[in-house]
């Protein structure tokens, strides 16, 4: 099993939902989140007086999925959230050694 854990901008949040969706991924974790990478924030204006906007909104999606739809589920969330512009934000992806459902007890893919 593998963790994906996604950093995307607001408003891609819906597409990578569906994206994951048609793939028979059902459950996932949504976080708001603020951070900056190359983009390194802006300034902004505000009733007068300039502003150093250093972290900017982003949405963190977190998955489980099993090996063999790893790679497809990293190509449909590289798809959906694609803008073309700095900022499209990362994937992370990571191995899982268990997976355990509480109310149940099951264990490994039964569990996800």
């Amino acid at each position: 099993m593998k963790q994906i854990v996604a950093i995307i901008k607001p408003f891609k949040l819906d597409e990578v939902r569906e994206a994951l969706a048609e793939l028979g991924i059902s459950g996932m974790t949504v976080t708001e989140v603020k951070g900056f990478g190359r983009q390194k924030g802006h300034t902004e204006l505000y009733r007068g007086a300039e502003y150093i906007v250093d972290f900017l909104p982003k949405v963190k999606v977190e998955a489980v999925v099993s090996d063999e739809l790893c790679d497809s589920c990293v190509e449909a969330i590289q798809k959906a959230a694609y803008t073309g512009k700095i900022g499209d934000g990362k994937i992370f992806v990571s191995p899982l050694e268990q997976v355990i459902r509480i109310r149940t007890g099951e264990t490994g893919d039964a569990a996800v």
